[in-house]
């Protein structure tokens, strides 16, 4: 029979295996929860990347947003030549993607001598009131040359606006794409008009494009908050007041399957049903 000593001396070597256990059971649980932690951050910070790069996909269905950004030194220099007196040469290149959904509407007049100076004026009357565009050539000279070209085109007359993000710093309607599949516009492309301070403030008109350096085509969006992007999206221009009330109300109703915010078509059907250039 044990004696009382041999019986103490179990109690313990049983008392130490427990919390040895304990404690390895504790270590276990740490690993794991920090493995669980990582894999949410990576999922989070994957998630945020495809939004700020997916948002803006331009005429290319091909396109891997995701894919590493663009300088903005060199797609603004490629962009344009200045002349002697004081216009641009602007370089609109054929789109030879392979895209079916490309329109061929030919390539803006001109382009050796584009206009720098002044402003062109574009009204957008849509399904949900009017939306008027004040473009700058002085900031965006072949941009805008582009938006009157296509708009003289009858290019966006009776398209949808495809695409509708909602967030808190992240607010946009994107339209331009007579397919309204995301991947249609016109059959040429041409290079960005951005700097490093480019940004986004509510009321921007701004180019689409792919990940691809020179990949501006014809489709846009226009933001109802101050959008938080890299300056690699060509702004062209500014929205009016009462545009941005149209835009306040289709961001009000909201995207299609989505519960809060979302990034889908909206759930306010727009479509510009015929555009001028007015001024």
């Amino acid at each position: 029979m044990p004696t009382n000593k041999q019986r103490r001396e179990a109690a313990q070597r049983h008392l130490q295996r427990q919390l040895e256990r304990r404690a390895e059971q504790a270590k276990k649980r740490r690993r794991n929860l920090g493995l669980l932690l990582a894999a949410l951050a990576v999922v989070v910070v994957a998630g945020v990347a495809l939004l700020v790069t997916g948002v803006f996909g331009g005429d290319d269905p091909t396109d891997d947003l995701a894919a590493e950004p663009t300088t903005p030194a060199a797609t603004s220099s490629a962009a344009r030549t200045t002349n002697a007196d004081g216009t641009v040469t602007c370089e609109y290149l054929p789109d030879e993607s392979g895209n079916t959904n490309l329109t061929d509407v030919g390539t803006p007049p001109n382009p050796e001598a584009t206009p720098t100076q002044g402003t062109a004026t574009v009204l957008m009357s849509t399904n949900q009131g009017d939306v008027t565009l004040t473009l700058d050539r002085a900031q965006a000279p072949c941009a805008a040359a582009s938006f009157v070209y296509l708009t003289e085109q009858g290019f966006y007359d009776g398209t949808p606006c495809h695409r509708l993000v909602d967030a808190e710093t992240f607010g946009v309607l994107q339209c331009g794409d007579p397919t309204g599949t995301g991947s249609g516009g016109p059959s040429y492309k041409y290079a960005e008009e951005v700097t490093p301070d480019t940004t986004y403030p509510r009321g921007t008109v701004a180019m689409a494009k792919t990940a691809a350096p020179n990949s501006t085509g014809g489709q846009f969006f226009l933001t109802f908050v101050d959008t938080e992007l890299p300056p690699e999206y060509t702004v062209v221009g500014t929205v009016d007041e009462a545009g941005l009330g149209v835009l306040d109300a289709v961001a009000a109703g909201g995207v299609q399957g989505a519960e809060g915010p979302g990034d889908g078509a909206p759930n306010i059907p727009v479509t510009i049903e015929d555009a001028s250039v007015v001024g």
